[in-house]
């Protein structure tokens, strides 16, 4: 999700200032995908790490956080993520 969200602000940012929007060139580029890459890999290993945690939603097919416990410490990590 971030990075379509990285490519839609450079898109709107070409479509507003047209012509005269600095151009990203592949260095740029480069550095915003593995800023992006690592701020993802850093929100998926807390809950490894014990901030907190994993479990199965629906029909038991994926896992997502667990956001339904009502401890401060796991609230704490879905107030810091929104």
């Amino acid at each position: 999700i971030w990075s379509m969200t990285a490519i839609a602000f450079d898109r709107y940012n070409v479509i507003v200032k047209g012509l005269a929007a600095k151009p990203m060139t592949i260095g740029g580029a480069l550095l915003r995908i593995l800023g992006i890459w690592l701020f993802c890999l850093a929100w998926s290993i807390f809950p490894l790490f014990g901030w907190n945690r994993y479990v199965p939603e629906g029909n038991m097919t994926a896992c997502g956080t667990d956001y339904i416990t009502k401890d401060w410490f796991s609230r704490s990590y879905i107030l810091a993520y929104s």
